[in-house]
């Protein structure tokens, strides 16, 4: 399994190829001892094979679309459905399905490139997508760039699932996170957004001032999903945060983008992952920024359409420190 090396003083990352995937992320904790702190697998088959998208980068259209049509310049497009009548994820040939070519510019930045022809999985245009890692000062930074040959949908994010006390720890209920957001969509069956944009107060969704997960998911909000999986409109660029009480790791989220869903790997099967760990329900947490799921079909939500002649740029950064 090609991997692509970054380093940057105590900091390690490994990148994939395959998916554009973030493999590895070595951050040293509060003692100086560095910690693997995304989960994956050790070989290219599992990722292959398995479904929950580690660490890859998910596009043309990240989340969810109902009832796989889309409507562009009063054209129909009929999307392929993966998960019953929705697509998820862009459908069978997502972008974390392509072997992606790159050119490693420094020993801690790599650009990758890849293709996604007209028609794929029903989207329209010849989309060519950039992603380039840096790995600098305590941070990953992760640069989307995109541009199609006709209107079409982008909305890429990075599927990393973070377990701060390293990916062999087992389950994140003492991690705690804080989101900027005072709405979030609500969903209805199959997890599509209602339209609606609900103010977080008094609900379980209010992660403004840091809740400890683990104390979380019972609440009845989030029993449907055994846990988070929901997007929240964010605030302002500084969109989360996420801490360790094992390991005094601190990430701060970052971004351009206007949402971000949080996943708590509620519906993650137990499996083999890295250096023989086994990952179950709730070994991670994914903060995957975003545009809003299903936002093709609520104008009031931020658009995901990229234009003939536009150029998608987007910016997320994991900002990571010690307490």
């Amino acid at each position: 399994m090609e991997r692509i090396f970054l380093h940057d003083g105590a900091f390690c990352a490994q990148i994939l190829p395959y998916g554009a995937t973030l493999h590895s992320l070595y951050v040293p904790d509060r003692d100086g001892t560095a910690r693997d702190v995304v989960l994956g697998y050790n070989n290219l088959s599992d990722y292959q094979r398995h479904d929950g998208y580690l660490g890859a980068t998910v596009g043309r259209n990240a989340n969810r679309i109902a009832g796989v049509q889309l409507v562009l310049d009063s054209q129909i497009w009929q999307l392929t459905a993966n998960e019953g009548t929705n697509q998820l994820h862009s459908g069978f040939s997502g972008l974390h399905q392509k072997v992606w070519d790159y050119n490693q510019t420094a020993e801690n930045a790599v650009t990758l490139h890849t293709v996604s022809p007209h028609g794929e999985d029903g989207f329209p245009g010849t989309l060519e997508v950039w992603v380039s890692y840096t790995l600098s000062g305590g941070a990953l930074s992760m640069d989307y760039k995109a541009v199609c040959d006709r209107d079409t949908v982008v909305n890429l994010t990075n599927h990393a699932y973070f377990n701060l006390a390293g990916q062999e720890s087992g389950a994140i209920d003492d991690h705690v996170l804080s989101v900027s957001a005072d709405y979030y969509t609500p969903c209805g069956p199959g997890t599509i957004p209602t339209g609606e944009v609900r103010a977080v107060d008094g609900t379980a969704l209010d992660l403004r001032s840091g809740v400890v997960l683990g104390r979380q998911f019972g609440a009845p909000e989030l029993r449907e999903y055994n846990g988070y999986d929901h997007n929240f409109a964010l605030n302002s660029s500084d969109a989360a945060q996420l801490y360790c009480p094992r390991s005094g790791i601190c990430m701060a989220v970052e971004t351009t983008l206007p949402g971000l869903q949080v996943y708590t790997a509620g519906f993650l099967s137990e499996r083999q992952g890295k250096r023989g760990s086994v990952y179950n329900c709730h070994h991670g947490v994914c903060l995957e920024t975003q545009f809003w799921p299903d936002a093709v079909h609520h104008p009031h939500f931020p658009s995901p359409v990229l234009h003939t002649g536009d150029i998608y740029r987007h910016k997320t950064i994991y900002r990571f420190s010690v307490k």
